[in-house]
C-alpha cells in the first residue's frame, strides 16, 4: 500500500504555509514572507515556553513539599535547633564535595579528590542522599539530584551487582524519595532495577543468589561463600520490595520475598538464631556461625520492620513471632565483663560462643527499644533495660579508643572490659541509629548529648576540605580515602533525626529501612491485595493532588 494522502483540508493548509516560502512567492510578496517568519518564530518561542513553564512548574512542586516538610525552629529546644544546624551543614560540605570531585560516581575519593564506581556506576551515593537533602530541606540539591536520576540514571550495565546492597541502598532510596516527594521518576526507577534483580529468586529453594548481572540477568553466589546464599542477604529485601508491590499494585515483587519468609519460618529453630549460610538449592542453613553483626544482623531487623511496615496487623503476625523467637535467642548470647560490666553480643558456631562483637551488630540496641513496645509492661521494660545496656557499650567503643571513633569490632577477654580488634572505621551509622531509637522512645537526652560526642568526633578526625574520610586506624587517626555512601544515607541522617523533633518523620508513620531509607507504613489486610497508607491522606493534601554487610562496606 501507499502512503497514506493527506486530507483536502490539511492539504490546502500545508500548502498555504509552505508556498510563502517558495523563492518565487518570496520575490512576489516579501512581506508576507516576513510575516510569516514572524508568526513561526513567535509560535516557536511560545511553546518552548510553556514547555520550560511545565518543568519549572514541577520542580516548584518538589520545591514546596521540601518546603513543608521544614521544622518549625521557633518552637524547639535552641540546642536541638543549633546542634541540627551542623548536622545539616556537615551534610552540605559532604555533598557539595561529592558533586564537585564524584558526581554521579558511586563513591567519593577524598583524598585523591576523584570518584570510583564501587557499585557499577549507578549513582550510590546520589541515590542514597536523595530522602537525606528531601528531609534537610536542601531542595536545590535534591532538584539537581533528581534531575540526574530522570536523565542519567542507567541501570542496562553489563555488571555483576550485590542484590543486597542494590536493594538497600538504591531500591530504597528511589522509594524514599518517591515516598517523601511523590514525584513518579523514582518509583519508575526503583521498578526497572527491582525487574532486573528478579531473576537472582528463581533458585530451587526461592532462596535469592546474592550477585546478578544487570544487564544479562545471570545471578550467582561469591566463591568465597562456597556457592551459599549469606542470611542477611536474602533475609532483608523484604522492606522495599513490599514497598514496591505496594507502590506499584504488582505482587510479583512481594511474592519473591515473602516465600523466602515462609521457606525460612518452616524449620526456624527454637531459639530463632540462623547460620550466616544458606544453601539455595535446598533452603537448608549450613555450618556457620551465628552473628548479629557481619553477614546475619539486619535478617533480625527485618522481621520486626516487616511487622511494622505492615501496620502489626494479623497478616504479618508471623513476622513478629519469628522475631520474638530470635529475641530469645539473642539474650543466650548476652555476656558482661569485668570489671565494667558492659554486656555485649556474642557470636555462636555450633555450641561454642566467641566473645567479639561487631560495631556492626550496634544496630541492635535500637532494634530491641522499637521492638520493646510490642510486648507487655513487664517484658517491654526488660528489652528496653537490655537495649540501655547494649547501647553504653556502643557508646564506649567510642569513647575507649584514642579518636572517640569506633574500630570495626571488639574483643571482651576475660578480665577486661573491650580491646579493639579490627581497627578501621569507615563512618558507619549503627551506633547513632541505636541513639536515635532509645531518645525517640525513651525521651532521654542523654542519648543526644552521646550523639553530639559523636559527630564531634566526626568532625575533628574524619572531616577534611574534600569531604569526610575513615580512619585506617582509630588509634593513630590515620585517614583511609572513602566517603562511604551510607555516610550521607544514615550517619548523618539520623544524627539530624537525634536533633529532630520526635513527630518530624514520626515513628508512627514510618519504618527505616537498613540504609535509613524511611518507607511510608501501610496496612496489609488479610486478603494481601489491598493497602492504607499511613498518613497518605494527609501527604497527598499537601502535595494537592545492617547491615549484613561484608567488611568491605
Amino acid at each position: 500500500m501507499g502512503k497514506k494522502s493527506l486530507s483536502s483540508s490539511s492539504q490546502s493548509w500545508w500548502w498555504r504555509g509552505w508556498r510563502y516560502l517558495h523563492p518565487q512567492h518570496n520575490l512576489r510578496s516579501p512581506q508576507l514572507l516576513t510575516l510569516f517568519i514572524i508568526s513561526f518564530v513567535a509560535l516557536t518561542w511560545l511553546l518552548s515556553g510553556l514547555e520550560s513553564l511545565s518543568v519549572e512548574h514541577q520542580l516548584e512542586n518538589v520545591k514546596k513539599n521540601i518546603r513543608s516538610w521544614s521544622i518549625v525552629e521557633e518552637e524547639d529546644d535552641p540546642l536541638n535547633v543549633e546542634r541540627r544546624r551542623a548536622v545539616k551543614e556537615a551534610m552540605i560540605h559532604a555533598w557539595t564535595c561529592y558533586e564537585m570531585y564524584a558526581w554521579g560516581r558511586d563513591e567519593l575519593q577524598p583524598q585523591t579528590r576523584d570518584g570510583v564506581d564501587s557499585f557499577g556506576g549507578l549513582g550510590a551515593t546520589l541515590v542514597d542522599s536523595l530522602d537525606t537533602l528531601y528531609i534537610m530541606g536542601l531542595d536545590e540539591q535534591f532538584q539537581r539530584a533528581r534531575e540526574w536520576v530522570a536523565k542519567s540514571l542507567n541501570f542496562n550495565k553489563n555488571y555483576e551487582a550485590s542484590v543486597f546492597e542494590t536493594t538497600i541502598r538504591v531500591i530504597g532510596g528511589l522509594l524514599s524519595a518517591y515516598d517523601l516527594s511523590d514525584d513518579k521518576v523514582f518509583l519508575e526507577k526503583a521498578r526497572d532495577i527491582a525487574d532486573r534483580l528478579l531473576p537472582a529468586w528463581n533458585t530451587p529453594s526461592g532462596i535469592p543468589y546474592n550477585i546478578i548481572n544487570l544487564r544479562y540477568g545471570d545471578a550467582r553466589n561469591p566463591r568465597w561463600t562456597g556457592g551459599k546464599s549469606i542470611l542477611a542477604d536474602a533475609g532483608s529485601e523484604q522492606l522495599e520490595f513490599i514497598a514496591l508491590s505496594q507502590r506499584t499494585n504488582d505482587p510479583k515483587y512481594q511474592q519473591k520475598v515473602e516465600y523466602v519468609i515462609e521457606e525460612l519460618h518452616k524449620t526456624f529453630p527454637a531459639d530463632g538464631l540462623l547460620p550466616i549460610y544458606i544453601d539455595p538449592h535446598t533452603g537448608i542453613t549450613s555450618y556457620s556461625k551465628i552473628s548479629f553483626g557481619a553477614m546475619g544482623d539486619s535478617f533480625y531487623e527485618y522481621l520486626l520492620k516487616a511487622w511494622i511496615q505492615g501496620n502489626k496487623t494479623e497478616s504479618v503476625t508471623h513476622y513478629r513471632e519469628m522475631w520474638e523467637t530470635s529475641m530469645k535467642g539473642l539474650k543466650s548470647l548476652i555476656r558482661k565483663t569485668t570489671p565494667s560490666s558492659y554486656a555485649y553480643i556474642c557470636e555462636k558456631t555450633g555450641s561454642s560462643l566467641s566473645d567479639k562483637m561487631d560495631e556492626l551488630a550496634c544496630f541492635a540496641p535500637g532494634m530491641l527499644a522499637l521492638g520493646s513496645t510490642g510486648y507487655g509492661p513487664d517484658e517491654a521494660e526488660k528489652f528496653l533495660s537490655l537495649a540501655e545496656e547494649l547501647a553504653w557499650t556502643c557508646y564506649n567503643f567510642y569513647q575507649t579508643t584514642p579518636t572517640k571513633l569506633a574500630g570495626e569490632n571488639y574483643y571482651f577477654p576475660a578480665g577486661q572490659d573491650m580491646t579493639v580488634g579490627t581497627s578501621w572505621s569507615i563512618l558507619r551509622p549503627e551506633t547513632v541509629e541505636s541513639l536515635f531509637y532509645l531518645w525517640r522512645l525513651t525521651g532521654n537526652k542523654t542519648y543526644q548529648e552521646w550523639g553530639w560526642n559523636i559527630f564531634q568526633a566526626f568532625e575533628k578526625n574524619s572531616r577534611v576540605d574534600t569531604g569526610y574520610s575513615g580512619l585506617k586506624d582509630v588509634s593513630s587517626g590515620e585517614k583511609d580515602n572513602m566517603m562511604q555512601s551510607f555516610f550521607l544515607a544514615e550517619t548523618l541522617k539520623y544524627l539530624y533525626l537525634l536533633f529532630s523533633p520526635p513527630s518530624f518523620i514520626s515513628l508512627d508513620e514510618w519504618v527505616f529501612n537498613t540504609e535509613a531509607h524511611p518507607l511510608r507504613i501501610a496496612t496489609r489486610h488479610a486478603n494481601g491485595e489491598t493497602y492504607s497508607t499511613i498518613g497518605q491522606d494527609r501527604l497527598q493534601e499537601r502535595f494537592h493532588g545492617r547491615k549484613g554487610r561484608s567488611g568491605s562496606n
